[in-house]
């Protein structure tokens, strides 16, 4: 089993994007949230993603997004349980990584994934963190969902990239709650700003994706002509 199968698995089961890292490239990880920390045996971190459909951006309303975002997550989780099994088919030990799934972490006083997709996305070469805190990617911009396996298989890893952001700072500005002024997002008054019920519409929701709208990086290759088209409408109504 080498690097090439393991990528054919993946997109086989629906990934659009994947690549793969060394657990050394993740050795920043805070203590406990190291691939090695969950998987002591970890030699490979297996990083893959699904587009989101960039349509969700164009939306007025929430619930489009809202239940794109509900179903993309256990569909990543499915799809990284059934790469672990094929994985074990072939003799190599392999753990998931929940898609959407946190702890608390005391030491630095912030919610964790047990090891950090986008960190991971970004070690194994699919693209690079923004200053929105979003895996930006050439072909889809953030547009993405994560998952994650990591397995005692030795597989080639893949080349990282250069930063995709340039600092524009467009998505600080963006935010309603100033969640992006410090280097590090003020996590918790994003997440209870940006989800929660409507007492109107009785629903849960999610209300809030202005970072991600703000950015000149949002949509990438594959979505470059959508965004043409919606800008030459936009100037034919004008």
């Amino acid at each position: 089993m080498n690097a090439a199968d393991v990528k054919r698995m993946a997109r086989e089961l629906g990934a659009d994007l994947c690549g793969i890292a060394t657990p050394e490239r993740l050795d920043g990880a805070p203590k406990g949230y190291h691939p090695r920390d969950v998987l002591p045996s970890c030699r490979s971190v297996i990083a893959f993603a699904c587009r989101f459909p960039a349509g969700a951006l164009a939306c007025a309303s929430p619930v489009p997004y809202t239940r794109i975002r509900n179903t993309i997550t256990p569909k990543l989780d499915m799809m990284a349980l059934e790469l672990c099994c094929r994985l074990e088919d072939a003799g190599l030990l392999a753990v998931p990584i929940p898609t959407n799934e946190s702890e608390w972490d005391g030491q630095t006083g912030r919610w964790r994934s047990v090891v950090s997709l986008k960190h991971a996305a970004q070690a194994a070469g699919l693209g690079s963190i923004g200053r929105h805190s979003l895996l930006i990617t050439p072909e889809f911009g953030s547009m993405v969902w994560l998952g994650a396996v990591l397995t005692e298989a030795e597989l080639e890893p893949d080349p990282l990239l250069p930063s995709l952001c340039d600092g524009c700072g467009l998505c600080v500005a963006a935010c309603p709650i100033h969640a992006l002024e410090k280097q590090e997002m003020a996590q918790e008054a994003c997440w209870n700003y940006a989800f929660g019920n409507d007492p109107e519409k009785r629903r849960w929701q999610i209300s809030c994706h202005r970072c991600r709208d703000a950015c000149p990086r949002n949509l990438g290759s594959r979505n470059a002509d959508m965004k043409r088209e919606r800008e030459s409408d936009s100037h034919e109504n004008l």
